[in-house]
């Protein structure tokens, strides 16, 4: 009789050990500018609700991703450097024959621990065949864009190649088109999708955790001829806004955060948040000027999305939970895009044991909650041996070797965000957006004391980098083969080149430098297939076009393959 109310005792507390964990929000902007969020100082584009989390949470102002879309999504699925899976190179290509690798990855570790998993908005993995879209990659489900960009409201891409223009539609719920979605906007449909995935989720005491990763469109520029789109009532709101292309952008900034308070409400309504991580990171930094630019500002940081100055590689981040102690804060302690994987992992319940042996993420659940030293002193930016260009930090020094388009990316870009025509910032508007109201309906169930408005000055200056006006920076690029050294502690501008007064440093991190390069896979960037993958084939969608080494056709949203044209897939 004991035993057996022994086995009923240790039953119960497994289950409890296996639903008992917190569920976790991912959510990823796309191209968002350090600036452009209000904790970072700026009063041009009100964000209440991304604010009212980072006020109440751990703001993460030393966070490092890749230069640009793609590998940056790698590093985060995979907890490995891009150089690691041959991720490191340009972003993926629509009619690109190639896709992440094959290996276990984020999604399928959390549902070793009992999660489900739930993907919404921009894949941008690959979707050449569709073993690797997201339903095959360990996600339960999938609503989003499997391309790196679409129009806002016709969910078209517009590829150009060396033989001409295509044209298709990139809208997908798990692997059939969404055509019903056309004409609404893009924002508002991954949002939808998304409070309807928690609303719809079992938040019973022995339901499974969730996992939901939110990958937003915004505020990545869309197709050449409208770069830009938001509805026009949001655009509206900021008149204050000289330059119609900024004003257009503010919008979707304003929609973005719009989204998060939605996303946090509808936690809070269903007694999620109470034990909920949520994670706010931008992918990179804006593209203010270049091949796709969406306008947005890293003011005061250096340079623009693609290059490997601060302002593209130190990305808009934090985290809120109940579970963090000593917050509000903000945190500079060294972080990279990687360390998500085991991080995650770690809170979930999970032993970083089990998983691979070759992470370059580390495990900093423990640095997040207690606010201790950050497990890095060290992490590599990239390493491009295309494009022959490569940075790493250590400790407070960082290391730049070449640059890209002849030094164009190399300045400093964008608004300031203070100019005294812009609306004073608003901290009671923070304390009442959406996300703060949840965030107080649900701080008596888990005994904590949100932040209140007196309290938000100060952890906002503290937010804020500083840095020389833009008159004295010493805009020098690093040409050619040329060691550009700072001291990003005391110099986060990137204005001073040490690397002529402290050559030591210099060498040692280049040596650095050689050990990550003898580490690193090819990047396999491929050549286009753009006939096979030509939308025109494929009922003017982009669809898989390779099935077990066959090409692919389509009729009615079904497939078949070209070597067995009797059987669909």
């Amino acid at each position: 009789m004991q035993e057996c109310i022994l086995f009923l005792i240790t039953t119960s507390l497994s289950c409890a050990a296996l639903y008992d964990r917190p569920h976790i929000i991912f959510i990823l902007a796309d191209d968002l500018g350090w600036n452009d969020v209000g904790f970072h100082g700026s009063d041009q584009i009100p964000t209440p609700n991304i604010d009212v989390l980072a006020y109440n949470g751990v703001i993460l102002n030393s966070h490092y991703v890749q230069p640009s879309c793609t590998p940056t999504r790698a590093a985060l699925m995979t907890g490995r450097y891009p150089i690691h899976t041959g991720m490191q190179g340009n972003s993926l290509l629509a009619a690109e024959p190639r896709g992440l690798p094959p290996g276990k990855i984020l999604p399928q570790y959390l549902k070793d621990l009992g999660y489900i998993t739930r993907a919404v908005g921009k894949w941008h993995l690959g979707f050449y065949k569709k073993e690797v879209t997201p339903t095959y990659r360990g996600f339960d489900s999938y609503m989003g864009n499997w391309n790196g960009y679409v129009s806002y409201f016709d969910y078209i891409l517009q590829e150009h190649y060396s033989d001409g223009e295509y044209n298709g539609f990139d809208l997908r719920r798990n692997l059939s088109t969404a055509w019903d979605l056309s004409g609404h906007y893009a924002t508002d449909v991954y949002t939808d999708e998304a409070v309807r995935i928690i609303q719809s989720h079992d938040a019973s005491p022995l339901g499974p955790p969730l996992f939901l990763y939110l990958a937003h469109l915004a505020v990545h520029s869309g197709n050449r001829g409208k770069l830009l789109e938001a509805p026009q009532a949001e655009i509206d709101k900021f008149k204050h806004i000289s330059d119609p292309n900024r004003r257009t952008y503010a919008a979707m900034v304003s929609k973005l955060d719009e989204s998060v308070g939605r996303v946090v409400q509808a936690l809070q309504r269903r007694h999620m948040l109470e034990n909920s991580i949520i994670v706010f990171l931008s992918d990179n930094g804006a593209p203010t000027k270049g091949r796709y630019p969406n306008w947005g500002s890293n003011w005061p940081l250096k340079g623009v999305k693609e290059t490997l100055w601060e302002g593209s590689v130190r990305s808009v981040g934090l985290i809120w939970s109940p579970l963090l102690q000593q917050t509000p804060r903000v945190s500079n302690q060294l972080m990279h895009v990687t360390d998500w994987l085991p991080t995650l992992y770690s809170a979930a319940g999970g032993h970083v044991g089990h998983l691979r042996h070759d992470l370059d993420g580390v495990d900093q659940w423990d640095v997040l909650v207690y606010n201790l030293a950050s497990r890095r002193t060290e992490m590599l930016l990239n390493i491009d041996e295309r494009a022959r260009t490569a940075a790493i930090r250590y400790h407070n020094w960082k290391l730049i070797i070449g640059s890209i388009r002849n030094g164009a990316l190399d300045g400093y870009f964008g608004d300031d965000g203070k100019e005294t025509s812009y609306p004073g910032y608003n901290e009671s508007s923070v304390v009442h957006s959406l996300a703060g109201r949840a965030i107080i309906a649900a701080s008596s169930s888990v005994y904590i004391n949100p932040t209140r408005a007196h309290q938000i000055p100060y952890i906002r200056s503290s937010a804020t980098i500083p840095c020389p006006s833009r008159n004295s920076f010493a805009n020098i690029p690093c040409a050619k083969e040329e060691l550009c050294l700072y001291d990003i502690d005391n110099d986060p501008c990137e204005s001073n080149n040490l690397a002529q007064t402290h050559v030591n440093v210099a060498l040692h991190l280049r040596s650095l430098l050689v050990r990550q390069r003898s580490t690193l896979v090819k990047q396999y960037n491929l050549a286009p297939e753009a006939k096979e993958a030509d939308p025109k084939r494929w009922n003017n969608t982009w669809s898989p076009w390779i099935h077990d080494g066959c090409a692919l056709y389509e009729e009615k949203d079904t497939y078949f393959n070209v070597c067995d044209r009797t059987k669909p897939i």
